[in-house]
């Protein structure tokens, strides 16, 4: 029978249908199973308006059947079927939609699905097949056609043999190469996933025999070879169903299903919107992060549904960086979707969704924090960085909807409180949210920097995250209140007059902290008495917007950034140690200089930072001691 040619200009056309359109060869299951639900959905639609036509929901199937022995893979349906003419219209011009056109025909409104649109789904079986056989009789017609075809060069019509209507798709599977595994799409249990990932929640039952073996009736070690058909998909997705209708258990066993962690999630999100743009929601809120959440291989993202075929694994644009630790989906029949279905065509519904999403998270956490303190703290120990990460990188502009969320460490309450409930407490005169920033709150604990602050009474924020003081810097200020590090130079707080009288400088001081800053020389600064210290010796503060915690942090990154905070040596004038270095001053050169070196490499160790030389400094301690 000589072939027809397909009524497109060029050969070209579907090459590129086949090997540019999808990016995974997998798709092609999908596009077949979406076509087969439409034809089944055609015949319901059908039955609306003709009463001749009987369409009873249990009698519809679509069937999977892989043939190992003979490498065809059928994909059968029990749905309207094409007559001749359809073949030729459907199947005979690339990028013609029969689902589209049936739809226009029969007045079919926007509330009634039909999955396909394009036209272009049925081709994709060309990225597996050497050739494709369709098998197909109308609804109403006593005829039966087979059309069949190897690809661009072309496809012949003609009539065969077919009980029932309906459809049957007969994929030859090529053979495999060194690059490509084609056996896979012979496999049953590769195939059961693929259903289960990209068409799980198709509205018709999908079944598949699966070979399998039984206990022989009777013996205890023998078994017989056994044809289990299955269904394959749930069909009816959780997110469409009522709440009502549903438990905790529910959402947690979807939750596991999906394989979206092995803990139990903290807050599902089940929600429907009927406005502008229609969707349905089903988030979770995970109880801990996975362990690839803070790494770069972590890839965010909700899984987005049309008419229950699943469009994207993981479309990012859903989810804010803020928020990207939620996981879930969107259904949504109102999107763009491009030609080939895989991806989404940026939109203004897509946009409105994913504000929705934003704020409905957002809700949910106010919720938590407000109600449920306790699982607030477990939520935010996991992901409470992320968010951190998310105000500074977004340069302020996640300000307005996290930073009601933060929780730090607090020094009076000796737990995680927020920056609301920081400011409900501070004193009368205060003008600053005091934070101080370290590698833990042990050590926190033990800054020489906290002295005066804890003595007067003043709570004390601590920042132990590496992102924690870059995000403070970001929000800047907070109720009308700005942030202060305790390591900054000048902490603004009136002193007593025994303090304030304590901390002046006379000329012979002067002196010596002029002399101690040209000897450091370009390591500080300045030099400065201090008003802080009570029982330490030294300390370092530093002056500007780089603090000391924030150098260390930016040069431990890979990419060793050579910047230095502007550091401030301040002496504790009341100590002992003062008294001899003023000693050393008047009467020994070299000891002073001596001492000197011994305090500032103190300072640094107290900081975390490391000192140039450590044999140079247990040098400076020996001779010091003798």
């Amino acid at each position: 029978m000589a072939k027809k040619q397909f009524k497109t200009e060029s050969k070209q056309l579907l090459n590129l249908m086949i090997n540019s359109i999808y990016t995974h060869k997998e798709i092609f299951l999908r596009e077949l199973i979406s076509n087969a639900s439409d034809a089944i959905d055609k015949l319901y639609y059908k039955a609306l308006t003709d009463e001749s036509v009987h369409f009873d929901r249990d009698d519809y199937c679509i069937k999977i059947v892989p043939d190992k022995q003979t490498r065809t893979l059928k994909v059968i349906d029990t749905g309207i079927g094409m007559t001749k003419e359809e073949l030729e219209d459907n199947l005979g011009v690339i990028a013609r939609s029969g689902s589209l056109n049936f739809k226009k025909e029969n007045e079919i409104e926007d509330g009634y699905d039909i999955i396909g649109q394009f036209g272009v789904g049925f081709y994709s079986a060309f990225m597996v097949a050497a050739n494709v056989t369709v098998i197909t009789k109308a609804q109403g017609s006593d005829e039966a056609y087979k059309w069949e075809s190897e690809g661009a060069a072309g496809y012949t019509i003609e009539p065969c043999a077919k009980d029932g209507i309906g459809t049957e798709v007969i994929l030859a599977i090529k053979d495999n190469t060194e690059e490509e595994n084609y056996d896979e799409f012979l496999d049953e249990y590769r195939l059961r996933a693929l259903v289960k990932e990209h068409s799980d929640f198709i509205r018709y039952p999908i079944k598949m025999d699966l070979h399998t073996t039984r206990l022989v009736e009777g013996k205890t070690n023998e078994y017989e070879p056994f044809i289990d058909e299955q269904i394959l998909n749930s069909m009816i997705p959780l997110w469409r169903k009522n709440k009502s209708e549903l438990k905790e258990e529910d959402y947690e066993q979807f939750y596991n299903e999906k394989h979206f962690g092995l803990d139990k999630p903290l807050k599902y999100i089940h929600t429907k919107a009927e406005g502008l743009v229609q969707y349905n929601v089903l988030l979770y809120i995970p109880e801990k992060a996975s362990y690839d959440y803070y790494t770069p291989e972590y890839e965010k993202g909700l899984e987005l549904y049309s008419n229950g075929v699943l469009i994207m694994k993981k479309c990012a644009d859903l989810l804010p960086d803020c928020f990207s630790f939620v996981r879930g989906m969107v259904e949504s029949d109102d999107l763009s979707l491009n030609i080939s279905r895989e991806m989404l065509q940026h939109n203004r519904q897509l946009s409105i969704i994913a504000k929705s999403i934003k704020n409905h998270i957002k809700k949910e956490l106010e919720n938590m924090l407000k109600n449920e303190r306790e699982q607030y703290e477990k939520f935010f120990s996991s992901f409470g960085r992320q968010m951190k990460f998310a105000i500074y990188q977004g340069f302020g502009n996640e300000n307005a909807d996290l930073q009601d969320l933060l929780m730090f460490y607090s020094s009076k309450e000796k737990g995680m409180v927020t920056l609301s409930e920081y400011v409900s407490r501070m004193k009368e005169d205060q003008k600053y949210i005091y934070f101080a920033s370290g590698q833990s709150i042990e050590r926190i604990d033990k800054m020489p920097q906290t002295e005066m602050l804890f003595d007067q009474g003043y709570e004390v924020l601590y920042l132990t995250d590496d992102v924690d003081e870059f995000a403070i810097r970001v929000i800047y200020n907070y109720q009308g209140k700005e942030f202060k590090s305790v390591s900054e130079s000048d902490l603004d707080i009136k002193d007593s007059d025994e303090q304030n009288q304590t901390a002046q400088e006379d000329d012979t001081d002067k002196d010596i902290l002029a002399a101690m800053k040209d000897y450091l020389s370009n390591k500080v600064k300045d030099v400065r008495i201090s008003k802080r210290l009570k029982t330490h010796p030294v300390c370092l503060s530093s002056q500007g917007g780089l603090s000391i915690e924030m150098e260390k942090i930016l040069k431990a990154m890979p990419a060793g950034q050579e910047i230095s905070a502007q550091k401030v040596l301040e002496i504790n004038k009341e100590h002992d140690v003062y008294q001899a270095l003023k000693y050393a001053y008047e009467n020994n050169k070299e000891k002073f200089d001596l001492m000197t070196r011994i305090l500032y490499n103190q300072s640094l160790l107290m900081e975390g930072l490391s000192i140039e030389d450590p044999t140079a400094f247990s040098d400076d301690i020996c001779a010091l001691m003798k």
